[in-house]
């Protein structure tokens, strides 16, 4: 009888068991069958969970006929699933419907990355119609544009002045923006070859705490994807102060295939600015991306993308010369100033679920890279007949690729998930030039002319064990780099080269408290390389500078309208070599130090109206220097940026949106500052059938402001000595346009 019932006993587990408690497979999408990334499934009776992948899929373990499965998405309206016979055997489909917005029904706890989410938000409810816009949807990060429109922008964040990309790794759909050892600068990001309407999401993240970001990640992340489909065509039309003028066009190609989605864009901008010398700018972007989708709902994208662009601009002024009455705030001392872009993208992303539990994503990229930038800091300071105007030059291009691997496992009740990953990045620049020039047309001088070769190899790999309620997730990553150099400017032919490693620890703490709020603590090495000019004159010493960083967080979500998401940093930078790209020098940089405090808040007022604030304060300073003399000139103590936003009211939709930057050190002892502002935009716009009309306004109240500002030593043409002084270019004055589109 014993031996009956434990046959029957053995039977019930290993046969009957598998038929009540089982696996379910399914795909998120939208109206469109667009696939949906972390919509969070949830079993109302075992309380088992799961989220989306990119690609839509989900597993959910622990169902039984009968069970009830919810599935949520913000965003879209909950749907329901009872679970039948036939649900273990065929591949689910949830169509969850679009819907507006509510704050109210975000859960922290059920949220893959809670402050993503809050992008996304921002990104839905102040939609961007400028490549400068798409920046300031970070969090606490502040630009500056200095050279007519054309040059990548100035960066600040978290105490730094990143100058245009030295301390945070940029990248679009997985492929890198910062270009290493550039004519102008390390790490210089131009972020202009993308459309802002093609961006889908943006993944960002502060510090060096993230193991599959490498080079250049120190103050932090900031990724950009781009839409896999349109809902719809549409053209517009923008005009206004200043000649201002653009164009839009997004074309959907494949409006009836579920599996396959094609689209292009294109966009032209032109404008002469509002200075006195006209900027003369115009840019030309085109974009295009295929998106296929297999049975098992496994992804392939290619995306092709091109962009061109030309500009005179005023530069940067002496202050003196505003003040004597030489010139305007708008005019300029050397209006041959300028340059031109080019930039042809080609990406490919592969998206595989590898097996129930395991994801493979990958992307290979090439990007063909051309500038040309001409500039004059300092007027007379060097040459007092001819002036002090620079060309930087080069052809570069980019190869490389991306590919990591998840696998989730189950160790007794602990849920871990390995994801390791490889990448590679080599850069061929040809002719990087630094030279003295005349009115663009004669060399006077080719102070650096060279051919130089860097390529990148790394691995990482992330490991998170989920407790619960606490996760804890170590990773380590490992970077080899080889730099070689042919200086041109030599008699004799020679490469000289250059080898270097360095390996980057994290460890991460995420802590769900209650049911709406995490709190985390995050700590890692992080590093940015330097100019390739620099490792070999350095031969190797000190040019891949660590920081070392923590952050102590939370996101807090105490009413259901209202989310809060604050941290306290620290912020450790070693002493590096710089390369000085505007003199052809390398010069020392020493240790720093920053530490402060983030807080961000997010507020639903209606169902169609959000107010939204961020604001950083920050210490930074030199290590090596004494009291008084160890200010980090440009990196801001304070900044605040945020505004109120309506969102399809009846047709109308628009907002108000404010940031100020706070007076800061423009040299090592504060005796030079840079003033800082507030400046507020608006745009107001009503549509009907399928007709958009907008306004929008920059610096509505006309302040007097300037967007960059240097400290610089410089001689005009009548002066018999330098004058160090502020150097600026002047903020945009009040600026209206008008916009119209069409969707169809």
């Amino acid at each position: 009888m014993k031996l009956l019932k434990f046959i029957m006993l053995f039977s019930a587990i290993v046969f009957v068991n598998p038929m009540f408690s089982q696996q379910i497979k399914g795909v998120v999408t939208n109206q469109a069958m667009q696939p949906l990334e972390a919509a969070y499934i949830y079993n109302l009776h075992s309380k088992s969970h799961a989220h989306s992948s990119e690609n839509g899929v989900f597993i959910i373990d622990d169902c039984v006929i009968g069970d009830s499965l919810k599935i949520g998405l913000l965003g879209y309206k909950n749907a329901y699933m009872v679970v039948k016979d036939f649900s273990f055997n065929l591949k689910q489909t949830i169509v969850l419907e679009e819907k507006s917005f509510q704050l109210s029904e975000l859960v922290i706890n059920e949220t893959v990355n809670p402050v993503s989410t809050i992008s996304r938000l921002d990104l839905k409810t102040n939609p961007v119609n400028s490549s400068q816009e798409i920046l300031r949807k970070v969090p606490g990060l502040i630009i500056g544009q200095h050279a007519g429109g054309g040059k990548a922008e100035q960066i600040f964040l978290r105490g730094f002045d990143i100058d245009h990309g030295t301390d945070v790794s940029l990248s679009v759909d997985g492929m890198p923006v910062n270009m290493v050892s550039h004519a102008h600068g390390q790490g210089y990001s131009d972020l202009h070859f993308i459309i802002p309407e093609t961006v889908n999401k943006i993944d960002f993240g502060k510090g060096s705490y993230y193991a599959e970001r490498g080079d250049f990640a120190t103050a932090g992340y900031v990724n950009f994807s781009t839409k896999d489909y349109l809902k719809e065509s549409s053209i517009g039309l923008t005009v206004g102060d200043f000649n201002t003028l653009r164009t839009l066009g997004m074309f959907n190609l494949l409006e009836h295939d579920a599996d396959k989605n094609a689209y292009i864009a294109t966009e032209y901008i032109a404008t002469d600015g509002p200075y006195e010398s006209p900027q003369n700018f115009n840019r030309l972007n085109l974009f295009g991306k295929f998106t296929s989708y297999s049975p098992n709902n496994d992804k392939v994208s290619v995306t092709l993308s091109h962009f061109t662009s030309r500009w005179d601009a005023s530069g940067q002024i002496p202050q003196r010369a505003v003040d004597d009455g030489s010139i305007t705030r708008f005019g300029a001392i050397d209006d041959t100033e300028g340059g031109n872009t080019q930039r042809t993208n080609f990406n490919v992303e592969f998206n595989k679920h590898v097996s129930d539990h395991s994801m493979l994503k990958s992307n290979a990229f090439y990007s063909h890279y051309g500038f040309e930038l001409y500039s004059n800091f300092t007027f007379f300071l060097e040459d007092p007949i001819n002036g002090d105007q620079i060309k930087q030059q080069e052809d570069r291009h980019i190869f490389g690729f991306n590919t990591a691997l998840s696998h989730e496992f189950l160790l007794d009740d602990v849920e871990l998930t390995m994801t390791s990953g490889v990448s590679l990045r080599h850069d061929i620049v040809n002719d990087i030039e630094l030279s003295h020039t005349l009115n663009r047309k004669t060399t006077l001088e080719q102070i650096q002319l060279g051919d130089l070769n860097q390529t990148n190899m790394s691995a990482f790999t992330n490991a998170q064990f989920d407790f619960g309620k606490l996760k804890i997730a170590p990773a380590l990553r490992l970077d080899y780099f080889k730099f070689m150099y042919n200086d041109e400017l030599q008699d004799t032919y020679s490469t000289k080269a250059e080898n270097k490693t360095i390996v980057s620890p994290k460890l991460n703490f995420y802590y769900d408290a209650l049911t709406n709020l995490q709190v985390y603590l995050k700590s890692g090495l992080g590093f940015h390389s330097n100019d390739t000019r620099v490792v070999i004159s350095q031969m190797g010493k000190d040019i891949l500078p660590r920081s070392y960083g923590v952050d102590l967080g939370s996101v807090w979500k105490p009413f259901p309208k209202l989310i809060l998401n604050s941290a306290l940093w620290y912020l450790f930078l070693e002493q590096e070599f710089v390369y000085v790209g505007d003199a052809g020098i390398v010069e020392p940089s020493g240790k720093t130090e920053r530490y402060g405090a983030d807080l961000g808040l997010r507020y639903q007022l209606t169902d169609w109206l959000y107010f939204d604030t961020d604001a950083t304060i920050t210490h930074a300073r030199s290590t090596e220097d004494t009291d008084g003399e160890n200010y980090i000139p440009l990196a801001p103590d304070f900044t605040w940026a945020g505004g109120i936003a309506v969102d399809n009211l009846d047709g109308f939709s628009g907002g108000m949106r404010y940031r100020y930057v706070d007076d800061r050190p423009a040299n090592e002892d504060n005796s030079i500052v840079a003033k800082g502002y507030f400046v507020t935009d608006m745009n107001v716009n009503y549509s009907f059938n399928k007709v958009t009309l907008g306004v929008i306004i920059e610096n509505v109240f006309d302040t007097e402001w300037n967007e960059t500002q240097f400290a610089t030593e410089s001689r005009l043409f009548n002066e018999t000595a330098p004058v160090e002084e502020i150097h600026f270019t002047p903020g945009t004055p009040f600026f209206i346009k008008g916009t119209i589109s069409y969707k169809f």
